[in-house]
């Protein structure tokens, strides 16, 4: 749906790049590998978003990084659409509406570092998790959002990706 509105593939790859984990940063050649697409292409794009103030162009030790300008008044809405794109906000609401018992709610691998593979990877930490629920789950979601996800479960993640997630802890007085 987002492809139709953004029509650079290029372009929507590094919107995700830098607005699904506002740690990423990328420089030219790292993106063009990681991406497989020209220098000259992803130049294009970073030049473009950069302009437009939605990233950041720092230069130490003459390599140029790229990331995501958290200032720019649209940084909040950018990344809820891209998180929308993933999917991350449909995969949350649907373990949460069945599973109380989820804690919190991690994303890891590929999209964590902003690598647009199809391929989600979350963890859901929690007691009791049932595991025959989460796999067709993993089904149900897959067919909603269009893109395969995987789910680990624990009892005590070790606080590693992103957190998308956090049950709030109810203070007894």
């Amino acid at each position: 749906m987002l492809e139709n509105i953004i029509t650079s593939k290029t372009r929507l790859r590094l919107l995700v790049k830098f607005f699904i984990n506002v740690a990423n940063e990328g420089y030219l050649r790292g993106l063009a590998t990681e991406m497989q697409e020209s220098t000259n292409a992803i130049r294009k794009e970073l030049n473009n978003l950069t302009e437009a103030g939605y990233l950041i162009r720092t230069e130490s030790n003459q390599k140029i990084t790229y990331k995501a300008n958290q200032k720019n008044p649209f940084f909040n809405l950018l990344q809820k659409i891209v998180h929308k794109y993933i999917g991350l906000d449909t995969i949350v609401e649907m373990v949460l509406e069945k599973m109380g018992s989820v804690k919190r709610v991690f994303l890891i691998g590929d999209y964590l570092n902003g690598i647009d593979s199809g391929k989600i990877e979350v963890v859901l930490e929690g007691n009791e998790l049932d595991q025959k629920y989460i796999q067709h789950l993993a089904h149900k979601i897959q067919n909603e959002i269009q893109k395969e996800v995987i789910f680990y479960t624990t009892s005590q993640h070790d606080n590693s990706g992103l957190l998308v997630f956090e049950q709030e802890t109810q203070l007894v007085s």
